[in-house]
């Protein structure tokens, strides 16, 4: 079955499919990770707080936002970039952007709202007798949430934000449909494409996303029986 297969087009290239291609990936998915948890929490304290129409808003982004393919969104900011940044700077033209920039804001807008539904969810976990002590103390709502509801929270949702973080990291291979992007998926298929290798590259590809990503997920699992006990 494997007679006319040549995997020496693996050998040859792996260096540069790691030092390039995975290496771009993964300062990607960490970039949006941290993009993605900051202006999460942010959403989500948003979602939670007692004024009507900031929880309405933020509400409204992240249903829009779940409700869109991440393929869509990613050519959306692609070819819309050009045109904020040019109303942004005041130029008459659109402003050039490069592609890493364009997904990198697409996956942190696109991640925000992820995270944010799990940050809310951890919130939500604290007792609401540590929120009213909080209160009690004299701290405002913002000093609640930084000192008392959040450190709490934040431990909880470890694992769950570890969890979408690998989804994060398995969705960055969708940059590949904007075509200058150097991420992994995008450097085996032009690699393959090259010396006419597409079925061995592309099961390399399966090969190496399916071991990081069983991988991580084990040390997820790990980290979650952890934090089990210390509770």
């Amino acid at each position: 079955m494997f007679a006319n297969f040549d995997f020496d087009v693996i050998q040859r290239s792996w260096v540069y499919l790691f030092t390039t291609g995975m290496k771009f990936t993964l300062m990607l998915t960490i970039s949006a990770m941290i993009g993605g948890i900051f202006f999460g929490t942010i959403l989500a304290m948003m979602r939670l707080s007692h004024s009507k129409t900031i929880s309405f808003i933020a509400t409204s982004y992240v249903n829009l936002i779940r409700s869109v393919p991440l393929v869509l969104v990613i050519f959306w900011f692609y070819f819309l970039m050009p045109f904020i940044g040019a109303w942004i700077t005041g130029a008459s033209q659109p402003i050039q952007v490069d592609a890493f920039s364009s997904a990198l804001v697409t996956f942190i807008l696109f991640e925000a709202a992820y995270y944010c539904e799990i940050m809310r969810s951890g919130i939500q976990s604290i007792p609401r007798g540590q929120v009213s002590a909080g209160y009690a103390l004299g701290m405002n709502y913002w000093q609640m949430m930084g000192n008392v509801v959040l450190p709490q929270a934040f431990r909880n949702m470890i694992p769950i934000l570890f969890t979408q973080t690998i989804v994060l990291f398995q969705d960055v291979s969708l940059v590949y449909v904007l075509g200058s992007v150097p991420e992994f998926v995008t450097v085996a298929s032009k690699i393959a494409q090259r010396d006419g290798r597409l079925v061995e590259m592309y099961l390399f590809v399966a090969v190496v996303y399916f071991v990081m990503s069983f991988g991580l997920s084990t040390l997820v699992k790990k980290l979650q029986e952890k934090v089990a006990i210390i509770r």
